[in-house]
């Protein structure tokens, strides 16, 4: 299994990214999906999740409300919009998949994982 992550950047607070995820290598109908990020001093954090089905969707407290998680199937892809982006949120974000299939927090089921895009908000 393959992730490419793409579409992060420097954008200014309050503006908006979306991130996308390709995936290949596998049945991307039936993996669980999720979006990760890691600031810099800091621990990997959840930030989205979803289901196979798109039927299930967790977030963060942090991103509650500002992202929104999304999936097409017949694309493969997964993606994070982000809106009302804050300094705070400024991190490489990772997507990663479980073969569970569903929308789990817990990172020990995700067994791929992308390389990461860089996402910068300038206060």
């Amino acid at each position: 299994v393959q992730l490419v992550e793409s579409g992060g950047g420097l954008v200014q607070t309050g503006g908006s990214l979306r991130l996308s995820c390709a995936a290949s290598g596998c049945t991307f109908s039936s993996l669980g999906m999720g979006w990760f990020r890691q600031a810099p001093g800091k621990e990997r954090e959840f930030v989205a999740v979803i289901s196979w089905s798109g039927g299930s969707t967790a977030y963060a407290d942090s991103v509650k409300g500002r992202f929104t998680i999304s999936r097409d199937n017949a694309k493969n892809r997964v993606y994070l919009q982000m809106n009302s982006l804050k300094p705070e949120d400024t991190a490489v974000y990772y997507c990663a998949a479980t073969p569970s299939g569903v929308a789990t927090r817990a990172e020990t089921l995700y067994d791929y994982w992308g390389q990461g895009t860089q996402v910068t908000v300038s206060s």
